[in-house]
């Protein structure tokens, strides 16, 4: 039997603590640094996107009731929704290294659980999308031209619950990254 109301209304989107959900994030990419054992690379500070940031444009209303907003060419985010993600990067990681580096972070994220739900190896197009075990989230790992590799993590949108702080931009106040402690001093 359907469920008339969420038809109409749409599934609600889960509420989950925005800081707690970037600082489990945080968590999965030091275990992706860790896991791709790359002691000689260098932090890349100036990567575009990095750090934590918690956005809520891809989070689109949902449900038989909102339709006119869904097929919108820009559908509006729901107020209070937000999908949190949080990535670096590293420099100075020569593609040979890299893609040795993607192999050991594969075999060693799987023997721990985390399943590979996509991957590419073409010529400067490679990356691996992993999901920790037990987890919806998924992080990311890509390599550039130019001796670069990127770790991201995201998560599903969510709710934030009553009483988050919120910056100037009534975004989620996030805590800084920490990862990956060995190269941030």
């Amino acid at each position: 039997m359907v469920d008339c109301g969420r038809l109409w209304s749409g599934e609600p989107y889960p509420v989950a603590d925005p800081v707690a959900t970037s600082n489990r994030l945080d968590g999965y990419t030091q275990t992706a640094y860790d896991a791709l054992d790359l002691p000689n690379a260098e932090l890349d500070n100036d990567s575009p996107g990095a750090g934590a940031e918690a956005r809520g444009d891809g989070c689109h209303y949902r449900g038989l009731r909102h339709l006119g907003k869904q097929i919108s060419d820009s559908p509006p985010g729901v107020p209070g929704v937000v999908s949190v993600h949080t990535e670096w990067a590293l420099k100075g990681v020569p593609e040979a290294e890299a893609l040795a580096a993607m192999r050991r972070a594969r075999e060693e994220l799987t023997r721990q659980g985390w399943r590979v739900t996509d991957s590419m190896n073409k010529p400067y197009w490679r990356y691996l999308v992993l999901k920790p075990s037990g987890s919806d989230d998924e992080v990311r790992i890509w390599t550039y031209p130019r001796g670069r590799l990127k770790v991201a993590a995201y998560a599903d949108c969510a709710r934030y619950p009553p009483g988050t702080r919120l910056d100037n931009l009534d975004a989620p106040v996030l805590p800084r990254q920490v990862a990956p402690t060995q190269l941030r001093g």
